[in-house]
Parts: C-alpha cells; structure tokens; sequence
C-alpha cells in the first residue's frame, strides 16, 4: 500500500527578502520551522532550507535500508549514526548528498559493512529519488572493526 506524506509552506514576500514557514501536515512530527533565501543560500541564522530537510529525509531512509539489509543478511546492528550532507550551490542547484555512516554490527568486518551501505546507498527510496541529479557518496566504517 502507498503511503503519502505532505508537508505545507506558507512564504511571504519576495525571494530575496521574503520569509516563510515549513510544517508537517498529516503526522504534526515537526513545524513551524522557518525558512528563508538567506538561511538556504548564507548562514542558517536558527532556519531550516530544503537541503537540509533532504539531507535529514536522506539520512533516515539509509539507516533503514542499512539496517534491513544488514538484519536480512544476519548480521543485525547494534547502533548506525548517520549524517548526511547535501551541497546546495547557488545558480546551480543541489549537486550532492553524502552520507557518513558509523556502525556498531557485531560479527562483520570492514569491507562486508562497506559492501551493505554501498547497496543500502543505492537502493534506499531517497537515493533513489536523487540519483542521475545529484552526486551520490557514502562513506562507511565499524567502531569495532
């Protein structure tokens, strides 16, 4: 079954010098956040931007593809801390998401949990969403490799 999620802005004045909010409308999990041209394209100043809403949506569709097919293959983690960062160049666009992965999986060794973050990159819906747009990485390491 599908599943739908939708999130609503509500922006006021012109790109530049204008304002807005970002909340989520059917779960409530977060919002009001504010966003603005200078937040996304400058410093945050305390507001959020769509890349780093990408950057998180990213980051948790990982871990759960991580996780899943690490449980699949047997070897289910003890603890994944992912970030993700996504480069937003001004004129150009989003050009990148990479993501940095830390795993505690016992009974794995470096190069099988590269392997599964390799594929846990390449087929996580997010990634999947991104790929052919932007530049994909994932670097990947055992804290008791």
């Amino acid at each position: 079954m599908a599943t739908e999620r939708r999130a609503e802005v509500t922006w006021h004045g012109d790109l530049m010098n204008g304002s807005g909010t970002i909340e989520s409308v059917g779960s409530g999990a977060f919002g009001p956040l504010a966003v603005s041209w200078p937040s996304r394209a400058e410093e945050p100043d305390g507001k959020t931007s769509p890349e780093e809403l990408i950057a998180a949506a990213h980051a948790s569709c990982f871990s759960m593809a991580l996780s899943g097919g690490l449980a699949k293959s047997g070897n289910p983690p003890e603890t994944l801390s992912v970030s993700a960062t996504v480069t937003f160049q001004p004129g150009t666009g989003i050009t990148k998401s990479a993501i940095d992965v830390e795993g505690n999986v016992a009974g794995m060794d470096e190069t099988a949990f590269r392997e599964a973050a390799e594929q846990a990159k390449e087929n996580c819906p997010v990634s999947q969403a991104l790929k052919g747009n932007v530049e994909l990485s994932v670097h990947a390491r055992l804290e008791n490799g």
